[in-house]
């Protein structure tokens, strides 16, 4: 993570009191190495998939420092160095210290798989304004409204890891007569940005997002490929 950047931003948000973010590693391991004899893929930061939940921890050994733990989920092991920027600037009127969970990611599709936990960690020293603290991934955000404190919110019920060769049943539509459960990934189950490509469908431009879930279906409605792109 790139303190300096971190640390500008931190003295916008309040200029008598210092912010700085400490990043943890990734759980999934640090992202693959580039293929052998090409050029390293470019790296860009990004909101996290999800924001899952918030703590204040309060220190009174170091003077009262609050320290802010965030953990939510990203959509492949790719993602790394994740961090906290603040994007309050001054004393907030509401008193919310508003963040944004941000990682790093390759700028290339990533295939399906599980959701890969995330965590970082932002010292708040003592005597700061801040009365709850709020914090924004790219799908979702958790106001966590007392300080010492704790907020968090459900995992999603599909992470699409297992999407191939199954039926997609879109919003207010009903699966095929007699298909499983099993069989069918029902797009509210998905509550990420999703793109889905039918057949007959053409792909005007494209812009990467590592937080978009993109469905390829068949001519009978089965995913027949997908990617984090």
């Amino acid at each position: 993570m790139n303190r300096s950047i971190l640390f500008a931003l931190a003295c916008l948000s309040a200029a008598t009191w210092t912010l700085s973010a400490q990043a943890q590693p990734a759980s999934g391991g640090p992202p693959p190495p580039p293929s052998a004899g090409g050029p390293p893929a470019a790296v860009v930061p990004w909101p996290v998939t999800m924001v899952t939940s918030v703590e204040v921890l309060r220190s009174e050994r170091a003077g009262g420092l609050d320290i802010i733990r965030v953990r939510g989920l990203v959509s492949s092991p790719s993602w790394g160095s994740p961090h906290l920027i603040p994007i309050t600037q001054g004393e907030p009127v509401d008193g919310i210290l508003d963040l944004i969970f941000q990682g790093t990611v390759p700028t290339t599709p990533a295939p399906l798989g599980p959701f890969m936990p995330f965590e970082a960690l932002l010292p708040v020293d003592k005597g700061h304004p801040y009365k709850g603290v709020r914090v924004r991934s790219g799908t979702n955000a958790i106001t966590l409204k007392t300080l010492p404190g704790y907020a968090e919110t459900a995992a999603p019920k599909e992470d699409c890891a297992k999407c191939r060769g199954k039926i997609f049943v879109a919003k207010g539509a009903q699966p095929p007569a007699g298909a499983a459960a099993t069989s069918v990934v029902r797009e509210a189950d998905l509550p990420w940005n999703l793109r889905v490509i039918k057949p007959t469908d053409g792909l005007p431009n494209y812009a990467f997002d590592p937080n978009r879930l993109t469905l390829v279906l068949s001519e009978d409605g089965r995913i027949v490929d997908a990617a984090w792109d």
